[in-house]
């Protein structure tokens, strides 16, 4: 694969853009300038530097990133900033065309916190976020009044939202504290924990998703941090 559809295949900018950051010497790979667009490399777990950045070739994107309060899921944001200005630009830009870029799987409110994935693989996105595969997704709550093992079994049993006759049940619900619980689910429907949780006599004061699948959020990736994927995260992804 030559070097510059390699640079434009990871959001590098245009082919003609990518071919003149090699032109210019500002690439490089096993710390050798390459000042030939045309050279021929396996893309396959190449490593190469753009402006003395570090970078490894990823066909498809999978990524796992600590969203922050006060931002929105979205490319075009109403009113606070878009989770994706967290994100280097090439990775916003992978593949050109109108869908460039990685997009969310799913959607975190702007005051909700915790683990969020991001891919370009339309395949993975529709398998995360469709409701027949039944994902777990486990989400630490804060409620304003103290949780009482009533509410508690009231979620297990399932209550009914406003939208919709039949009762959706959480898969998993553990009180954690006089004000805390741990509430796991498998479908996502709009703003379904907190409707959940005011179906249920409380109200959520703050929010937090630590897990999806067998995929936990790594206590050391910080609020606005992200990361790659590795094979193990994928597949505990599904377990």
């Amino acid at each position: 694969m030559q070097l510059q559809d390699i640079l434009f295949s990871q959001g590098f900018g245009t082919r003609r853009v990518c071919a003149g950051l090699i032109q210019q010497g500002f690439v490089a790979v096993a710390g050798i300038p390459c000042t030939e667009p045309a050279m021929e490399f396996v893309a396959e777990d190449l490593r190469f530097t753009v402006q003395g950045v570090a970078w490894e070739y990823h066909e498809k994107a999978y990524l796992m990133l600590h969203k922050p309060a006060g931002y929105e899921c979205s490319q075009k944001p109403s009113t606070y900033p878009s989770i994706y200005t967290l994100l280097p630009s090439p990775i916003r830009q992978r593949g050109g065309g109108a869908a460039a870029g990685v997009q969310a799987v799913g959607r975190l409110d702007q005051d909700t916190t915790g683990l969020l994935l991001l891919s370009d693989d339309g395949k993975f996105i529709h398998r995360m976020s469709s409701p027949r595969h039944h994902v777990p997704k486990v989400y630490e709550v804060t409620a304003k009044h103290a949780v009482d093992d009533r509410q508690v079994q009231k979620l297990l049993a399932g209550v009914v939202l406003d939208d919709d006759p039949k009762p959706v049940r959480a898969a998993a619900c553990e009180k954690t504290g006089e004000l805390q619980l741990s509430l796991t689910l498998t479908e996502g429907k709009y703003h379904q924990v907190k409707r959940m949780i005011a179906a249920v006599g409380n109200r959520v004061e703050d929010l937090h998703r630590s897990q999806l699948g067998g995929l936990m959020l790594p206590e050391d990736l910080k609020p606005g941090q992200w990361r790659w994927l590795t094979a193990q995260d994928l597949s505990s992804i599904s377990t």
